[in-house]
């Protein structure tokens, strides 16, 4: 397929969506902007750092001879949306001249940093063909966002998914199950089913929460009168009242075929809405199989 560049070595850890698993993967930034979720780990042991033009560039060049017919790019790590318009469009032109296929440019992008770009400016990424972003909704509800430290409130989340689109760039967004635990779950769907509804993506999937230990006493500051894990049966109950309330306005492509998911459901919002609820009632009523635990993982 194509042969690393000699000498290159990424900066790990390293995460990507798994649609991104057989795109190439430059690391425009190091780290998460943000990086204060309570519930993730995923960056905490780096400091966010801006890399370099020249040592992009350098990388961008090497992959070019090593792997020219590359179509799709993902932009690494957490956030490369929260990088200048310019920095950010010297990236893509730099992409574009080394990939002459290339039809795809994508990335994580952090509400806050989406509300900190115009649609013009989002437009020119477009442009220059960043077409996709990555957004963590993790919960529409006021509290449950407040909690989590996502940094954003519900009217700021609707706000940084509607930019996007309105600049031409699709977006994929993602909720957790279970981070409202036994005792908060309603009130988690009903915000996340406000949001979606309010600003639908064209792409959403769940998955469900996962607490590392490195984070685990962060996570319980949030819910200082106790968190209690939601079972299966909580997880299903939590994905049959979000899809049972989505009434998208613009289809919705929906997945939960995560690998934390106990459930992989798949189809189009609102379309397949019943097939999806019947299958729901078919697993709460022990009908169809889960995914083994040991198949589970972030």
């Amino acid at each position: 397929m194509y042969e690393d560049p000699v000498g290159f070595d990424y900066d790990y850890p390293l995460w990507r969506p798994p649609s991104e698993g057989d795109n190439l993967i430059i690391q425009a930034t190091l780290g998460c902007s943000w990086n204060r979720c309570r519930f993730c780990s995923m960056y905490r042991a780096k400091t966010f750092t801006a890399r370099p033009l020249e040592t992009v560039f350098a990388e961008i060049d090497a992959w070019g001879q090593s792997w020219p017919t590359a179509r799709r790019v993902f932009l690494a790590d957490g956030d490369a949306m929260a990088l200048p318009g310019e920095h950010l469009l010297a990236i893509l032109e730099r992409l574009a001249s080394a990939f002459l296929d290339l039809n795809r440019v994508s990335c994580y992008a952090l509400p806050g940093n989406l509300l900190r770009k115009s649609v013009d400016d989002l437009a020119a990424l477009r442009a220059a063909k960043l077409s996709l972003v990555y957004v963590g909704i993790e919960s529409g509800s006021p509290g449950i966002l407040k909690r989590i430290a996502k940094g954003v409130t519900q009217r700021q989340m609707v706000e940084a998914l509607g930019k996007p689109r309105q600049a031409g760039i699709k977006v994929s967004a993602t909720l957790v199950l279970g981070v409202g635990g036994q005792r908060h779950w309603q009130d988690h769907i009903d915000g996340s089913v406000a949001v979606v509804n309010a600003a639908p993506p064209e792409f959403l999937s769940t998955l469900q929460l996962g607490v590392a230990a490195d984070v685990a006493s962060d996570f319980a500051k949030a819910y200082p009168d106790g968190f209690e894990f939601q079972d299966d049966l909580g997880m299903l109950a939590e994905q049959e009242r979000l899809i049972a309330g989505l009434d998208p306005q613009r289809p919705v492509i929906f997945r939960s075929n995560h690998a934390s998911n106990a459930l992989a459901l798949a189809g189009n919002l609102p379309k397949d809405k019943d097939r999806l609820l019947a299958q729901l009632a078919e697993a709460r009523q022990g009908l169809k199989p889960l995914r083994a635990r040991f198949l589970r993982g972030l």
